[in-house]
């Protein structure tokens, strides 16, 4: 660090605020900074950066199916974001989600081994575990679609819901079918509340939903196969990219097609989203921004800062080629 802040020019307290990634620096120097990094390619000494400061330099997460899209993604956010600030991540997965088992793992990472904990279970059951367990260090959770809160983080889907079925009424369907996430799961009640919300404001009909067990494509393709037998139907709201598909397919098999018989959305923007045939119009949800804030919220607790509301992340509705105006009646 001594040979950094030489070469740039600037103390050795302003070498480790870029480092550290403080915003309390100029773009100016900050470049000199990152330029003499480079030249001399510095690493940052872990190990003495944490006898320095008396902490772990790493980070828990505790997660739940981490198949399941958000998660994942936000997880590889969580550890981009530490690692460029100089943390480790430690990762616990659970298989049930019952009070024992987050207990055991909030457990095993205890105060001697990381210096902060994320939970990566976006259930309703997960958030009521975890009530009344005491931790040593900072906790932050995700919790898809719910409310702001100091001490979680959330993507807006009501309001990325509610833009699906604005976007299909806007094209002329006069309705909007659901296939609904799995029970239980915090994005399938805000999905359906963003859905519900929306056409309920049109005064338009409500249709019944489309149940899920789990959130593959499979579930989906018994969706559309379900879908396909019921007459009218012009568009449909699925709760995820593998629903769509699924439903894709099974009309597909059925000599419905998409767009031109039915629209179709799905959530999520998934990599794949648009190369499906066709493209599919989705929304996208940045799961990597909310591994970020998580991690940019822990440290900011570690540093005894007051504990403000995080703003919910903005979805995007992404049109593609699976969405048209409803065909002409006869």
């Amino acid at each position: 660090m001594v040979d950094v802040a030489k070469l740039a020019g600037v103390s050795q307290q302003t070498v480790s605020r870029v480092v550290n990634n403080a915003t309390n620096v100029s773009p100016d120097i900050r470049e000199r900074v990152e330029t003499a990094i480079e030249q001399l390619r510095y690493r940052r000494n872990t190990a003495a950066a944490a006898l320095a400061s008396n902490r772990t330099m790493n980070l828990g997460v505790v997660s739940y199916a981490l198949s399941v899209h958000g998660p994942s993604v936000a997880l590889f956010g969580i550890s981009e974001e530490a690692r460029l600030n100089g943390y480790s991540t430690r990762l616990i997965t659970i298989g049930s989600l019952d009070r024992a088992s987050m207990r055991a793992a909030l457990r095993e990472l205890n105060s001697d081994e990381v210096d902060g904990v994320i939970v990566l279970a976006p259930l309703y059951s997960a958030v009521e575990m975890l009530r009344g367990i005491e931790t040593d260090v900072p906790v932050i959770t995700f919790e898809q679609g719910s409310p702001e809160t100091s001490m979680s983080v959330s993507i807006d889907e009501v309001t990325g819901a509610r833009r699906v079925v604005r976007h299909l009424l806007d094209l002329g369907h006069e309705t909007v079918w659901h296939v609904e996430g799995p029970p239980g799961w915090m994005a399938s009640t805000a999905r359906h509340r963003g859905w519900s919300a929306e056409l309920s404001a049109a005064g338009r009909v409500v249709p019944p939903v489309v149940t899920t067990a789990d959130w593959s494509a499979e579930s989906g393709y018994r969706a559309g196969l379900e879908l396909a037998d019921r007459p009218g139907i012009t568009a449909v709201f699925a709760a995820n990219d593998p629903f769509a598909l699924g439903v894709m397919k099974a009309f597909d098999e059925r000599r419905i097609a998409v767009p031109a018989d039915v629209s179709v959305v799905g959530f999520d923007d998934v990599a794949e989203a648009r190369y499906f045939q066709p493209a599919l119009t989705t929304v996208v949800l940045d799961f990597e921004e909310v591994g970020r804030v998580a991690v940019e919220r822990i440290l900011a607790m570690m540093r005894g800062e007051d504990a403000e509301t995080i703003p919910l992340i903005e979805p995007m509705l992404v049109v593609r080629d699976s969405t048209a105006p409803p065909p002409e009646r006869g």
